[in-house]
Parts: structure tokens; sequence; C-alpha cells
């Protein structure tokens, strides 16, 4: 029976402990052979730095995966008693936008992590508006350092406090999320229950794990599948290959690729060489199409069907949040997009409102400008056909990151579309 698969984002703020709990996840879940924990726990302590053996797990694993040492935990995968996780990296918060929203790295759910120290920080902050715009739909919260604060149950109450209010501004309901105190470090909490917080009466962190729900395949919606490459294979021919996110792909079936405006038949479709009678959302496949030569279809074009093939933008209204711009967005800006396979880079033509995040409400209409932690509904046309989707009808096709100058400048969703 194979466990079925959740993507996990682990995020946090820089110095609360991120990769101390993602090794210690690792570790307890014996994703990582225990003689290598050992190895590194040695050198850590020969350093004087003990404590951070955990830590070190993580950048050592680095280290030897820089070197060509393959290790199965670099690609960070641990199975539950429940479930099977990819752990998708995300070193800083640039790297992360781009992660969670590049290829095939959506995120099902959520651990942010707070230090029970300071509480919730301006990254923290940053961290829970990007999970939650991004349409992350399940948060898990660890109150990480409790032993350095001596288990007080009074900083573990202060820092979910904080929290709490940040996610309320971003409209998200806390009443169902859980709020876990323990230690990375010491493992307070992760796998099993802590004897030095008596006072918290909720899951291990595992256990929240196993309580999550695996994400909804839409196989009710129509195809929507964006290609990520294209293979010619002799004596089989053209082959793209892509991760099914809504529908059905079927043998037989006609498809229109957008928006190369392609249409071919699929003959077969295969997984890890083996050939499948379909795929289902989340299938990662490549397909043998009848009537396409090699250089019709390309990466960033998405597969759907005839009947109702992909649409593909003349402009569209997008809600986005700036992470991160080093002066402003004005009209007749021109990022890149990073939206399922495609990058395309897109003019801004219309700023239409800012957005109160506490409220929702709007802040000012046709602003001049936007900065760095505004939100905004704005108006952009593509320099060059490009498929995206609304979030609502199709979400892994209207998300995307905006990216200029080698960093995230803002990531969103796409609101509503103006057909080409």
């Amino acid at each position: 029976m194979t466990k079925e698969h959740i993507n996990l984002v682990i995020i946090g703020h820089v110095d609360h402990g991120k990769s101390t709990l993602t090794g210690r996840i690792l570790l307890e879940t014996g994703a990582i052979e225990p003689h290598i924990v050992e190895k590194y726990k040695k050198q850590a302590e020969e350093k004087g730095k003990g404590t951070f053996y955990i830590a070190w797990v993580m950048d050592g694993l680095k280290e030897e995966r820089e070197r060509g040492v393959t290790i199965d935990v670099s690609h960070k995968k641990f199975y539950t008693d429940k479930y099977f996780f990819t752990v998708i990296d995300a070193p800083g918060h640039r790297d992360f936008v781009k992660n969670m929203i590049t290829g095939t790295s959506q995120a099902d759910a959520a651990i942010i992590t707070c230090s029970a120290i300071e509480g919730p920080q301006a990254q923290t902050k940053e961290h829970v508006f990007l999970a939650t715009t991004l349409g992350v739909k399940q948060i898990i919260i660890a109150i990480n350092k409790m032993d350095a604060v001596k288990y007080d149950e009074a900083k573990y109450n202060e820092a979910k406090e904080g929290m709490t209010k940040l996610l309320r501004m971003v409209g998200v309901k806390t009443d169902t999320i859980p709020f876990i105190p323990l230690s990375a470090y010491v493992g307070d909490n992760v796998k099993e229950k802590s004897t030095n917080m008596p006072w918290y009466k909720g899951p291990t962190l595992i256990e929240a794990l196993d309580n999550l729900s695996v994400p909804e395949k839409h196989t009710e919606k129509p195809l929507r599948m964006p290609i990520q490459d294209v293979y010619t294979i002799t004596g089989i021919g053209t082959v793209p290959v892509g991760r099914v996110e809504t529908g059905i792909l079927k043998p037989n079936m006609k498809v229109s690729f957008q928006p190369s405006n392609k249409v071919g038949e699929v003959k077969s479709i295969e997984m890890h060489h083996e050939v499948l009678p379909q795929a289902l959302p989340g299938d990662n496949v490549g397909f043998n199409v009848r009537g396409i030569a090699k250089n019709d279809v390309k990466r960033g074009d998405v597969a759907g069907p005839v009947d109702n093939p992909p649409t593909v933008a003349k402009t569209f209204e997008a809600q986005i949040v700036v992470l991160n711009h080093p002066s402003v967005i004005t009209v007749g800006y021109t990022p890149v997009f990073h939206c399922h396979t495609t990058q395309t880079a897109c003019r801004f033509i219309e700023l239409v409102r800012t957005i109160d995040p506490k409220t929702g409400q709007t802040k000012e209409e046709n602003p001049d400008f936007l900065k760095t932690g505004d939100i905004a509904v704005v108006k952009v046309a593509p320099t060059k056909p490009m498929a995206i989707e609304t979030a609502k009808d199709f979400p892994p096709l209207g998300r995307f990151a905006i990216r200029d100058m080698g960093q995230t400048v803002a990531a969103g969703m796409c609101v509503s579309i103006e057909k080409a």
C-alpha cells in the first residue's frame, strides 16, 4: 500500500531554528542514518558547538551533496505512520518564494517556526503572508526553542498570541491551527510528548503532520497540464513531460497545447518507464503524442482538452504582494512572471487599487506607485502569448512569482482574464 503524498514547506525567521527542526524531523522519522548523525554530533562537540549538531547534520549533508555524495536526505523525504512527505527546502525567503511557486513545488502544507524567545519577527510576518497568499491551506505553528525559555508556559502563550494576531491579519482562521511548543534542538514534542511541558495537551509535531489532509485531486475539472520539457525519442516521436494539475490525461484524447495553439492526440502515457492507463492530478508523466513535431510545443505550454483549451491571456488582473522592491513599481514596469512552467515578461498597464491587509478593504484607488509591503490589484499584459488561469478555477495555474534583478519582487494570483 503506497502512502499518500504531501508537499511540506518549513518556513520561518532565519534564527528561529528552521534547519534544526528540519533535521530533527528527518532524524525522528528515521530518514537519516544514525551513523551519519553520530559523525556530525562528534564533529560539533569537538568544535565546542555541541548544541548545533542537528543543524550541523543538515549543513554537513549539504556540503556532502555539493561534493557529489548522494544522500537520500538531500531530497528531504520522510514517512510518518500515515503519509509520505517531501520537504520543499526554503533557505532564505527569496529562494522560498521561487521554490514554492516555480516547478511542481506547490506546497500543500506549511510548518511556520517562531522562536519562543522573541516571538514573531518582521520576516515571520512576511512568511505567514506569503504562505497564505500562495494558497497554502494547512498550517502548523511550531513555537520553537522552548528549552531556552525553561519551558515557560507564559512565553509560549505570548508567542502564540503574536502568531494568532498575524494569522488573523491575513484572514486565516486560527481555531483549527495547532500551535505546538517544542524544542527542535532537544526534541521535545517533536515525536514524543514532552515531560517538560505537562501544561500542553495538544498533539506532537509528528501527530499534527498525520492530522493533515491530502489535497483534493480535482479530477472533475478539465485537464490542465503545464509542460516542463519536450523530448523527441527515436522510433516513438514527440514526448511532452509535465505534471497533471487538474483533470485526467487519457490515451486517444485530443489535446490542445496553448499558447502554441497546436493539437495532438495522446498515444500512450508513461511514468518511470511504466505505461499508465491514465494520469491523475499530481502525476508527473511523459506522454507520446501524435501529430505534433518537436518544435511545435515547448516548456511553458499548457495541455488541455480541445473542447476546453487552456486560457491564453491578452491581459489579466491579479492581486499581488510586493515583497522586496528596491524602489517603486509604476505603470510600464515589465518584470518576469514565473507561473507554472512559464517565465514570461509582463507589463504593468494599470495599478487598480491598494488593499489594507488588516481589513481587506481598498486603501487607495489607482495609486501612482507600489512599494515593498503593498498589497494591490494590478492589470498586466504579457509581452508574448501566455497561458494562465484564474486562481479560483485552477489554483496551480493562477499563482505566480514576479522576479526582477535576480530576486523575487512580488508574488500573487490571477483574479480575472481578458482572453487573447
